[in-house]
């Protein structure tokens, strides 16, 4: 009789278990896997993980193999242009590093060296700005897996007036403003323009 009810018991506790186990995914959304359109993007990567973007304000280490005088430092203009010795102007805005860098050959083997090889890589990012409910707006230097706390910590903290919860980012080169939630994953990148707004009392 014993060993009866020690069964029931166990039956029990498995079908229980199993019950736990199945949860509830009723209000269970796409968002929270990461998929939900633009809140989703804005927290992936780094500038120096993704497939970076060069823009005025970046600053260029270039390196021409065997040519010195050649190499060298050197900043994206405000027009998006390099400014560069022996070939002049070469477009980075836009441009991926390597792109870039491809482009500097291009130029280089058309009547200048036979067989060009460089090197390119971003020494400093340009500026982000922030602006709205911080302490202290303004513009400030990037550093690479900025995040927007990272970025409000930069600027002195939040006024008491911030709204905590979500965050408005122009991305650089983009027209409008993205809204995101306001979480350690959401990124900045180089040039964008992140606005704490003001919460509702």
């Amino acid at each position: 009789m014993k060993q009866i009810i020690i069964v029931f018991i166990c039956l029990a506790l498995i079908v229980g278990l199993a019950a736990c186990g199945g949860g509830d995914f009723s209000n269970f959304r796409d968002s929270d896997l990461g998929t939900d359109g633009e809140h989703s993007e804005i927290g992936l990567g780094t500038a120096a993980s993704t497939e970076y973007e060069l823009g005025a304000g970046d600053q260029l280490r270039l390196i021409v193999f065997g040519e010195e005088d050649l190499s060298g430092e050197f900043l994206v203009d405000g027009s998006g242009y390099v400014s560069l010795p022996l070939i002049g102007e070469v477009q980075a805005e836009n441009h991926t590093v390597r792109e870039f860098q491809q482009a500097v050959e291009e130029e280089l083997r058309g009547g200048f060296l036979n067989e060009p090889r460089v090197s390119a890589e971003v020494l400093n990012f340009r500026p982000f700005y922030i602006m709205g409910e911080v302490e202290t707006p303004g513009e400030y230097p990037y550093t690479d897996g900025l995040t927007v706390l990272k970025a409000v910590a930069t600027a002195e903290g939040f006024t008491f007036r911030a709204n905590t919860r979500r965050v408005f980012i122009k991305r650089a080169g983009e027209e409008g403003e993205i809204e995101a939630p306001l979480t350690t994953e959401t990124q900045v990148f180089p040039g964008d323009t992140v606005r704490i707004v003001e919460r509702f009392f």
